[in-house]
């Protein structure tokens, strides 16, 4: 209980009510004051203080003085006479509660491993539902050190249970590609039995355990490495469906910080659990880790195309100030002689310096930059961006629920298809999306004509243009990918019995 307490909250939660004050009867002093103490703090927190010090003295002081009682009068109330189990057992009797049995104790640990450990672990949070679960049954909790055993006791249960169904739907071969993660290069049979580090030689969790690093094309192909080996180990993908992803984060991080050697120190069924939590947690990281990167190298491309663009440019660049003026100038005098020639007309009114550097500025900010800066993303992407596109798309399942975003899944597929195909255009009669794939200030580079006169649709810029509408909708979850946490189908952000359970989430979110 918190030490203190504002004016309101006193009022609110520690005044004492008509009724309440025909509890106390002929009480005085001491057991007055202490009735109205263990009364008022079984109300709010349901239970009984177990010594003084647990009763913060801003809440004496209250209630001291409702009864007209000086606050010192609560140090002489006795905590081991006949009074004070009276008293409790006409507080349990007004209130409508009973001690907890044995009984109720190990219904309580059974509802704790069945309800409250599937989705969390913390103790604090643990303790509070079994509190709230006495007075929801309106029982007296057990004393905190038999709360604490009740906890352990239920974590027990929990652990054991779970390791069963884990060892129950694991086939033998995904057994031993789990306890393979836990070989060191060095390992032997002996290794294994050993309880002591092995000699040298990482183990391949070492590996697995490992960020991929900055964004960058190698550590993308790494992490998709990764994320074929985890895929490998073939943990059903619904096989801790029914916890929260606390206690999975809570079973993920005794792999993290646990050396290979004391997790093969476990019973089989604690190392088979843990190690499958890790490639079920670490499955879904490693695809937002891909993700992530994907994002940034698909910015990427196109941000270092337009700084070493803007390099060239800028190099050669004057900017000219007053064009308006020059440029009515320059209409002016060719309207009064239309006949004439440049170098009398036009260089007086404008030298013919000025001229080149106006041309220089409308490159630089104009169609002619948009068109340099296309081509320098195309040849950066085709020479060695593209490199990562078959893996990346034999990785990763894009989907969509939005059917305004189908044209883009359609465009993955199309790229799919055409992966072993070294030409440089689509055939004609093949469909290619391309509205809300391709944005329009990249239209004229999609977009060629052959010989013929028909119409193609360039691979190189349409790749591109792809990637970029990929980029943006990713981001907005407008597309999701399959087997993903942050990226997930957003339709699973919220419980699928939300409805039905809407009190249950609304007391849980506070």
């Amino acid at each position: 209980m918190k030490r203190e307490w504002h004016p309101d909250e006193l009022m609110a939660h520690w005044t004492m009510l008509p009724q309440e004050h025909k509890l106390l009867g002929n009480k005085s002093g001491p057991t007055r004051l202490g009735f109205a103490v263990l009364l008022k703090y079984f109300q709010y927190e349901g239970r009984f203080p177990q010594h003084p010090r647990e009763v913060p003295s801003g809440i004496v002081t209250y209630l001291a003085q409702q009864l007209a009682l000086e606050p010192e009068t609560w140090g002489q109330y006795d905590w081991h006479g006949r009074a004070i189990k009276y008293h409790r057992a006409q507080i349990r009797q007004e209130l409508g509660v009973r001690e907890a049995t044995v009984a109720d104790g190990e219904a309580l640990s059974l509802w704790l491993s069945t309800q409250v450990l599937i989705s969390t672990h913390r103790l604090e949070h643990v303790r509070e539902a079994l509190y709230q679960r006495c007075r929801d049954l309106c029982l007296e909790p057990p004393t905190p050190e038999r709360v604490e055993r009740l906890i352990r006791s239920a974590l027990h249960q929990f652990e054991t249970q779970l390791g069963e169904q884990v060892l129950h739907r694991l086939s033998p071969a995904t057994r031993t590609k789990l306890d393979a993660l836990l070989v060191t290069e060095a390992s032997t049979d002996e290794d294994h039995q050993t309880s002591g580090p092995p000699a040298s030689g990482p183990a391949v969790l070492h590996d697995l355990r490992a960020d991929p690093g900055r964004a960058s094309l190698e550590n993308l192909l790494r992490a998709m490495t990764q994320l074929e080996r985890v895929r490998d180990l073939d943990v059903p993908l619904d096989l801790f469906d029914h916890l929260g992803p606390k206690v999975l984060q809570a079973y993920r991080q005794r792999v993290a910080v646990e050396a290979p050697y004391e997790l093969r120190r476990h019973p089989e069924a604690l190392r088979m659990t843990l190690l499958a939590v890790f490639g079920h947690c670490r499955r879904r990281e490693l695809t937002d880790i891909l993700v992530d990167v994907l994002l940034e190298l698909i910015h990427r491309i196109g941000a270092r195309a337009e700084r070493k663009v803007e390099k060239e440019l800028l190099e050669d660049l004057k900017r000219v100030h007053g064009k308006t003026g020059m440029l009515f100038r320059l209409a002016e005098a060719a309207l009064a002689h239309p006949d004439g020639v440049v170098k009398e007309i036009v260089f007086p009114v404008v030298n013919e310096a000025t001229l080149r550097e106006l041309v220089k500025e409308w490159k630089a900010t104009g169609p002619v930059y948009r068109y340099h800066v296309q081509t320098v993303i195309r040849s950066s992407y085709q020479s060695h961006y593209r490199r990562m596109l078959p893996k990346l798309l034999q990785t990763l399942e894009f989907r969509s629920n939005n059917t305004m975003h189908q044209p883009l899944i359609a465009a993955l597929a199309l790229l799919t298809k055409y992966l072993p195909s070294p030409a440089r255009t689509y055939p004609v009669d093949e469909e290619v999306p391309i509205e809300g794939v391709v944005r329009d200030l990249w239209r004229d580079v999609v977009m060629e004509t052959d010989h013929q006169g028909h119409p193609r649709v360039n691979r190189i810029s349409y790749e591109l243009c792809v990637l970029q509408a990929l980029r943006e909708r990713l981001r907005c979850k407008e597309v999701w990918v399959v087997g993903a946490d942050r990226y997930r189908n957003p339709d699973d952000d919220v419980p699928t019995d939300f409805v039905r359970q809407r009190q249950t989430y609304y007391a849980a979110l506070q």
